[in-house]
């Protein structure tokens, strides 16, 4: 197959998340099995206009906040369009609508919608019009197939009336041979919680600083590691300050792969408490070390954390329940060594692999199914 996806963002993009993980993953695996792809995404300083990532053609046309505006230049600049077999519009961020572009098959392809958690991440105005681009997903995809990474997903679909012709479940996958529990290592000699991912504020860290807080104020002792970048670091700095937390907490900034893993493994407890993920790729990368989650009982999470077996989930924005579950696996060595191998075995479920081959016969389906879309 010749393959076009269009992304708001690649992997080198200093803006890159779980949605770049996840392409990458899945369109390099099938690049290695002999299809072609290509991928249309927004520009950033220092990058060139087209270069060749993980086997795929890069093109990058437009910025971060004019990338949409240049889709629909490059349909029309872009005289070998016809010969991609079928186009998958990987929804990160706000849609491009394919549909209205091209009359080429199209595949939509979601990880979570964010609706009115928008306006918990941006501006007023910025939010607004994430919101308000939401708004036309049942009119343009009407009968169009989708991919969704988590039943949560396909439920908000539903809910909006995205009624899409099918909606296939592919579940993100993780690298069970690097991410693997190391029981040499042993846990740090702390008791250490770990927030993996990037500081935004819809993620909603400022909660677990809070939680440690509380927990310190309890004579329970703790500490927080925060592995990663973003927009919203300094003002968790701020909050950091104003809680009194001093060592309490670690700002580590953007950590290598090595020691991603390491710190994963050691670390008692991973914590995730966003209002809505698509899946939570950072749930599966700690449970395939062994390391069980306390998370938000949210939309995704509710996916990736099965309660009470590899984790445990709490009311969103629930302090004194997020703080309370903390405390409990903190102070129960056994059960929490329960839960870390149910999640090593949940994540054995899940490979990039499996889940690059049920994309692939989704996508082949659609195109000897019928030409252009209805």
């Amino acid at each position: 197959m010749r393959i076009l996806v269009v992304n708001w963002l690649d992997r080198l993009n200093p803006q890159a998340g779980g949605a770049e993980t996840h392409l990458h993953e899945i369109f390099g695996r099938l690049v290695a099995w002999g299809h072609e792809v290509t991928l249309l995404c927004s520009g950033f300083p220092g990058a060139p206009k087209w270069e060749r990532l993980d086997g795929m053609e890069i093109h990058r046309v437009g910025g971060r906040m004019t990338f949409g505006m240049h889709v629909p230049w490059y349909v029309r600049r872009t005289p070998e369009l016809p010969r991609f077999d079928v186009i998958v519009e990987d929804l990160n961020k706000v849609p491009v609508f394919m549909p209205l572009w091209t009359r080429l098959p199209v595949v939509l392809l979601v990880h979570h919608l964010f609706g009115r958690t928008a306006f918990q991440e941006a501006s007023f105005p910025m939010a607004l019009a994430t919101w308000l681009l939401e708004r036309p997903l049942p009119l343009v995809f009407r009968n169009m197939p989708a991919m969704v990474v988590s039943e949560s997903t396909a439920q908000d679909l539903r809910r909006r009336g995205v009624a899409c012709k099918e909606v296939a479940v592919v579940h993100n996958g993780v690298d069970l041979e690097s991410l693997s529990p190391d029981p040499g290592a042993g846990e740090f000699s702390d008791p250490t919680i770990l927030y993996l991912g990037r500081l935004k504020r819809y993620k909603r860290v400022d909660l677990v600083l809070h939680a440690v807080a509380r927990l310190r104020e309890e004579g329970t002792p703790v500490r927080l590691l925060v592995a990663g970048k973003g927009d919203y670091e300094g003002e968790l700095r701020k909050l950091h300050a104003r809680l009194g937390l001093g060592d309490s907490v670690e700002f580590l900034g953007y950590v290598s792969e090595e020691e991603k893993i390491r710190l994963l493994r050691r670390s008692w407890v991973h914590v995730l408490t966003s209002p809505k993920e698509g899946w939570g790729i950072s749930v599966l990368e700690a449970a395939a070390c062994g390391t069980p989650t306390v998370a938000s009982d949210s939309p995704g999470l509710r996916d990736s954390v099965q309660a009470g077996c590899t984790g445990l989930l709490v009311r969103h924005d629930d302090l004194e329940a997020l703080s309370q579950a903390i405390k409990t696996l903190m102070e129960n060595p056994s059960m929490r060594r329960a839960m870390g191998s149910a999640a090593r075995a949940f994540a054995e479920q899940f490979t990039w692999d499996e889940a690059a081959r049920t994309t692939e016969t989704f996508l082949d389906l659609r195109v000897a199914a019928k030409g252009p879309h209805e």
